[in-house]
């Protein structure tokens, strides 16, 4: 036995272990499943094309010398991107540990209320400093926020202005480059106009409903946004702000000033560059407007016994409810990141923070004075970290080249040097040495950094910060270490137990996969540096796009989009590009399936489509017939199918191949929904089966870990009359000869968590990834074989085989009162997180258990299954005082002297013997929903006001 191929430890069940899953499903081999589940004319006649697989150690070695390609200079570049210092509290603490890194989204928030609370503080962090009312739990980045700002502010346009057709959007034209893009990629498709101009120029016409000003701006000027704020508000122009969250710390919210939305990126809080990402952005507005707010929220609640609990809030996977009338498509978050930002301001308090603001702002000024007495030209009258200097840029670029230092030039004759938390007094006379050498000047030597205030005085801090006791009691490491530690321990992750999760694929994230995010050139490098200086970074994007590219079965891939359902969108804006160069405006009509994700059609909808939705057959594939006669019905104005493959159902449809031609004859495009990528690779492929445009999410079948609930990364991969139309970037090259506008800030999107998967491929290999799919199928065929008798399937394959994921119909047991979330709760006494609830079938688990889950612990989970089978028997409708109902059990109910319930302490808590080795405990009973949305606090409001409501 090879113990170093890593194929070996990723995958869960060892060979005697597949004998006996084989034998108890009925199939004599791995080959005979696979036939009997996968329609013969989708198969590979041939495996995948890619290097052989690398040993844990080889790859290790391989990625520390690819990272040597890159060129940590001193970097000054800003444009919402800054180097600054992650505390190793942190990063040993959280980033780097599996107990935070491998958690699902908080669902179940019995078993996630340390994520949780983590996420309440990073709300009331951002609501702090914002100024406003109501906070989300992050967004994928600074430029989606803001684009997800315009689409907030006009969906809530007042009805007079809905009335007369009132769609201007003003843009200050001190915005970020990268988010301009972003907008003019959101704004069109939503019949949205935007107008790029001065602040000072704006005339405030009521053919507006909405402005954008970046605060500070993109070259470091401050502007007078309170006046600009003043007078939109009179003339009912709603306003958002982007922002800088360092810079909030010396300058007044722009909620005390009457702004609608306030939005920026927490990147600055410690959260590595990356090459562009993964970074938590914030998103705060006015209570007014939380039913348009998009994301999540976290809410406090109380559960079962009147106690505060936490959970998520008003619009938990709001698409999958309103679909094609979602307001947003946005389901996830980057809560790994927010986390990490959140426990940033709990470690360095509002003391901390103005400490580390007033030392960049004074280093700002020093080197002003400086510069300026070098006879340099500094046009900026009120900055707080970024100079603007006028001057021949060319003659500064080659001096800070030689140098070794990267400063932004925005055109020929403007320098800009931004400041960061690193920035030391060295670095800053370093600074002043490339300025001196360029003017043939003796340098100037600063000593000290002397207290400064360049912000004009009405826009100067006034207003208190982080004031909860949580930002004011956690500052020595110890303290910050204990206080992780403990919300650690309230959560379910990955390394307790399997996270069965249907669409999810909650597999194992190697941590070979994970070690190269800590490594310094990796983890510092700015996602607008000059391509030589990310030679090594561009290595590994070129390759991963071509393993992805190879595996899809298609032309080519794109990286830069952040989420599944960024992915989604950016499939659907190169299919609306296509269909446009072949003056084929008028295709806007998107088939989607009744059973798809929810996200699909409000992904549709914010590319200006209109969705019709197509049948399903009562075994839960594609209504072939339904779907022919909606696609000839809309031939002259299809656009595209989007279908996921296999089936949201858990099925290979034998018809997928006549479902893709179908829409080819009728003039659209196919586009794939790549949730259930991981029941394909090696096996099959979207270009095989004849789609045109997929999204993979590499937090699912390429191994980047679900961390709590983002980050997530969702390139798209397509065919090739569409690589002409892959995503760009306004301040690097990237995407197709006729690139679309920008799908999220940075070139290549999350660029450092797409380390993760390139190590996952290489590490694998082609026959580690296609084993790695067969086993897949295997673990999900030996559950439903498992669970027959106590559970039924919902849907099977035409030879009765589930693909990689399987529906349990839990319906039933309401004859005995039991609802499907009590089967949930009540699997978390077993020590399990519940697999997918109701979706995409009421009353119903979606089971996925993953490649990387060993055959001892599914029959722990089988066994749990069946156990609560029994207890479901045992129970009669009218007896609401049951194991069931009252899940989950926690510490305090089992130890309290008073028992009240008819089965014993034993049964509640220990119901098999597995579980007494390693109990995990839920930290509260079950939370009350319905109370929470009612009483909405999404801060860290105190346990007075709270119980006051």
């Amino acid at each position: 036995m090879n113990t170093n191929a890593f194929a070996l430890r990723h995958i869960g069940p060892r060979a005697d272990d597949q004998n006996k899953m084989l034998t108890t499903i009925g199939a004599d081999s791995l080959d005979q499943l696979i036939y009997e589940t996968i329609p013969d004319d989708i198969r590979l006649k041939k495996g995948l094309d890619l290097d052989e697989p690398m040993t844990e150690h080889e790859y290790l070695l391989h990625i520390h010398e690819l990272s040597k390609k890159n060129k940590a200079y001193k970097t000054y570049i800003g444009l919402g991107y800054h180097p600054n210092i992650l505390p190793a509290v942190i990063q040993r603490n959280i980033l780097e540990n599996p107990g935070w890194y491998t958690a699902y989204t908080p669902y179940q928030a019995e078993i996630a209320q340390g994520r949780l609370e983590a996420l309440l503080n990073y709300q009331t962090m951002v609501i702090d400093l914002t100024g406003m009312e109501i906070a989300n739990a992050s967004l994928l980045d600074e430029s989606t926020a803001a684009a997800e700002a315009m689409s907030l502010l006009f969906a809530v346009r007042e009805r007079d202005q809905k009335k007369a057709g009132v769609n201007k959007f003003f843009v200050s034209e001190n915005i970020l480059p990268q988010t301009l893009s972003l907008l003019q990629t959101r704004s069109n498709p939503i019949g949205i106009e935007l107008v790029v101009g001065a602040e000072e120029d704006f005339d405030f016409s009521d053919a507006f409903f909405g402005a954008i000003l970046q605060y500070p701006g993109k070259d470091g000027q401050i502007t007078d946004i309170k006046s600009f704020i003043s007078k939109a508000n009179d003339n009912r122009i709603k306003v958002a702000v982007a922002a800088d969250i360092l810079s909030l710390v010396k300058l007044e919210a722009p909620g005390k000033f009457g702004a609608d939305v306030v939005l920026g990126t927490t990147q600055r809080f410690g959260i590595p560059m990356g090459y562009g990402g993964p970074h938590a952005a914030y998103f705060a507005t006015k209570e007014a407007y939380k039913r348009d707010l998009p994301g999540r929220i976290i809410g406090v609640t109380k559960d079962a016994n009147g106690n505060r609990a936490l959970r998520m809030a008003l619009q938990t996977r709001e698409q999958h409810i309103k679909r094609d009338k979602a307001t947003s498509n946005i389901c996830t978050a980057q809560v790994l990141l927010a986390v990490m930002a959140s426990m940033y301001a709990v470690y360095h308090g509002p003391k901390g923070l103005t400490h580390i603001a007033n030392k960049v702002h004074n280093k700002t000024a020093m080197l002003a004075g400086a510069l300026e007495k070098l006879g340099y030209k500094q046009v900026n009258s009120s900055y707080f970290d970024t100079l603007q200097i006028k001057t021949k840029a060319k003659k500064i670029k080659k001096v800070a080249t030689e140098k070794k230092v990267n400063l932004y030039y925005p055109d020929s004759k403007t320098v800009t040097i931004s400041i960061n938390e690193t920035t030391s007094i060295r670095d800053i006379n370093y600074l002043i040495s490339v300025f001196a050498k360029a003017a043939n000047k003796k340098t100037i030597k600063i000593s000290s950094i002397e207290s400064s205030n360049n912000i004009e005085e009405k826009i100067q801090r006034q207003s208190e910060f982080l004031t909860s006791d949580i930002f004011n009691t956690h500052h020595s490491e110890t303290e910050l270490m204990r206080y992780i530690k403990l919300l650690e321990r309230k959560d379910l992750s990955l390394n307790h137990s399997m996270i069965s999760l249907g669409s999810c694929t909650m597999k194992l994230n190697a941590a070979a996969e994970m070690l190269p995010l800590s490594i310094f050139k990796w983890a510092n490098i700015h996602p607008f540096v000059p391509a030589k200086q990310a030679k090594g970074y561009l290595t590994v994007i070129k390759e991963l796009e071509d393993q992805l590219t190879e595996i899809t079965g298609f032309a080519a891939t794109s990286l830069q989009p952040n989420s599944g359902a960024q992915g989604e969108f950016a499939g659907l804006m190169v299919i609306k590009a296509y269909h446009e160069s072949r003056n084929d405006h008028h295709r806007n009509i998107c088939l989607i399936p009744s059973s798809a994700h929810g996200t699909n059609p409000a992904s549709a909808v914010m590319a200006g489509m209109k969705v019709v939705v197509t049948k399903s057959t009562a075994e839960g594939n594609i209504d072939v017939d339904d779907l022919r006669e909606k696609a000839e019905l809309h031939k002259d104005n299809l656009s595209c199918l989007m279908v996921t493959y296999p089936s949201t159902h858990g099925v290979y449809e034998s018809a997928i191949k006549e479902i893709t031609q179908l829409i080819h004859d009728n003039g659209g495009q196919v586009y794939m929904d790549g949730a259930n990528m991981n029941a394909q690779v090696g096996l099959t492929n979207p270009g095989n089966i004849g789609a045109d445009v997929c999204h993979l999410n590499l937090h699912k079948t390429f191994a980047i870990p679900h961390g709590g609930g983002g980050p997530g990364v969702g390139p798209i991969c397509v065919a090739k009359q569409l690589v002409p139309f892959l995503p760009g970037n306004p301040v690097v090259k990237t995407g197709g000869k006729n690139a679309i506008t920008a799908i999220s800030a940075a070139p290549f999107g999350s660029a450092l968590a797409c380390l993760i998967s390139y190590g996952y491929i290489k590490m694998l290999g082609a026959e580690g990834l296609t084993e790695s799919t067969r086993i897949a199928i295997l673990n999900a065929n030996y559950i439903k074989q498992r669970l027959q008798g106590n559970f039924d399937t919902l849907y099977s394959g035409e030879r009765g085989r589930a693909a990689h994921e399987m529906i349990v119909d839990c319906r039933p047991f309401k004859a005995n009162g039991i609802e499907v979330s009590d089967i949930a709760k009540r699997l978390m006494d077993y020590g399990f997180h519940a697999p997918t609830v109701s979706f995409p079938v009421a009353g119903t688990l979606m089971i996925e258990p993953t490649e990387s889950e060993s055959k001892a612990e599914i029959d722990r989970f089988c066994d749990a299954m069946i156990s609560i089978k029994k207890e479901i028997d045992s129970v009669s409708k009218d007896d609401n005082n049951n194991v069931l109902k009252n899940a989950p059990h926690t510490l305090d109910m089992i130890t309290a002297d008073e028992w009240i319930f008819p089965y014993s302490r034993e049964t509640a808590a220990f119901p098999l013997d597995y579980v007494r080795e390693n109990k995990f405990w839920p930290s509260v009973r079950r939370v009350d929903d319905a109370y929470g949305d009612r009483n909405l606090i999404c801060s860290c409001t105190p346990i007075e006001a709270y119980m006051e409501a």
